[in-house]
């Protein structure tokens, strides 16, 4: 015979989804990740990019699937900015970006989704200079702040997008 035990079974809580923002540049990327209800962006930090892409890539994804883990979430989406210039076309960072894209996806199988990311960089820069940091403090920050403001802009979009659905 078997007793049953009083306590109740404990099940596993699902991971949460998140979405990631990242701002890419050749020297420093700017990242960001959203809440639970993919409603708010929030800093991450700013990553040293490396000499070679590839390396970049696998850094980013470590960093990526550590944080996930800690936090006890699932990486849903990944939005990266997209430097357009003010006509709309592709800049000359649009091609780095895209070269980074494909070997991410090599690496890190999470949908991928670019960003109009015009302006966020000049946003972020205004942004923490309003709230009086000194230059030096600003350039540390800034590719975060940019991360933030691509993947707040990519949530409010979504939601606006689901609403008129609805």
């Amino acid at each position: 015979m078997t007793e049953e035990s009083p306590l109740p079974k404990l099940t596993a809580r699902p991971k949460a989804k998140r979405i990631v923002g990242i701002d890419y540049g050749l020297a420093r990327i700017g990242l960001s990740v959203s809440d639970e209800s993919k409603t708010i962006a929030h800093s991450l930090k700013t990553l040293q990019a490396e000499k070679k892409t590839l390396a970049t890539a696998h850094k980013l994804v470590a960093e990526l699937t550590q944080h996930a883990l800690l936090y006890h979430y699932e990486i849903e989406e990944i939005v990266i900015g997209m430097p357009l210039m003010m006509n709309g076309t592709k800049g000359m960072l649009a091609d780095e970006v895209i070269h980074f894209i494909s070997l991410l996806k090599e690496i890190f199988p999470v949908p991928v989704a670019t960003w109009d990311e015009r302006l966020s960089s000049v946003q972020a820069d205004r942004s923490l200079r309003e709230g009086n940091f000194s230059r030096k403090k600003r350039s540390k920050m800034v590719d975060s702040v940019a991360a933030i403001i691509i993947l707040q802009n990519y949530l409010d979009h979504k939601k606006l997008i689901q609403q008129q659905m609805n």
